[in-house]
């Protein structure tokens, strides 16, 4: 696994309707398989592209624990059963630390709504030793879009937007996140205040 922190020292300028520190959730119409039902938390967002971290998908049969042997950390016993994200399709063996922004080191991109994001084998050495983020994903791989490429997915309305916050975040119910992140939508709901996926038409309305 790849810790590398070139991501971390991209610049551009923000688009106006800049995306970062929000959730981008796969509409009920998302045509892209490998995103269908997904909660995207976004990173970064410029005139070079976004860069984003699926927040409710795991890598399945890898727990921390096991990427600490790998890269030769002593195992706490809190990452025993701790799950790795799968944060997308790009580059699906190198690491990104998605954590909360207590936690700064120099190749550290920190995002607005109190969230970092942070490419090195120290901060997995530090988490290890407890002084790492207080609450802190390792994922591999993320979400990747080229300039324009997103902003064209929101027109055909593949995405809904909602305003992201560090519990949903960090919540461990990965089977929930999507559903909960529509209900912050508001609006279009049905029994127990839910939102409903039914009732949204991708003909109608923008993300």
């Amino acid at each position: 696994m790849d810790l590398g922190e070139h991501y971390m020292t991209m610049s551009g300028s923000s688009p106006a309707a800049s995306l970062v520190g929000r959730f981008l959730v796969a509409a009920p119409s998302m045509p892209d398989e490998r995103f269908q039902k997904s909660v995207v938390f976004i990173c970064k967002h410029d005139d070079d592209g976004a860069l984003g971290i699926i927040v409710n998908n795991t890598v399945d049969d890898l727990p921390l624990e096991q990427v600490y042997r790998q890269l030769g950390i002593e195992v706490p016993a809190s990452a025993v059963e701790q799950p790795v994200l799968f944060g997308g399709p790009v580059e699906t063996s190198r690491g990104l630390v998605l954590h909360s922004a207590d936690y700064k080191r120099e190749e550290t991109l920190l995002i607005d709504g109190g969230l970092a994001l942070t490419a090195s084998l120290e901060i997995l050495k530090d988490m290890a030793a407890g002084s790492g983020p207080k609450q802190a994903w390792l994922a591999l791989g993320h979400s990747g879009w080229a300039p324009g490429q997103l902003d064209r997915e929101m027109q055909d309305n593949a995405w809904l937007v909602v305003d992201a916050n560090p519990g949903l975040v960090f919540d461990v119910d990965f089977d929930a996140k999507w559903q909960r992140a529509l209900d912050l939508l508001g609006g279009k709901t049905g029994a127990g205040g839910k939102f409903d996926p039914a009732s949204y038409s991708h003909q109608t309305g923008r993300a």
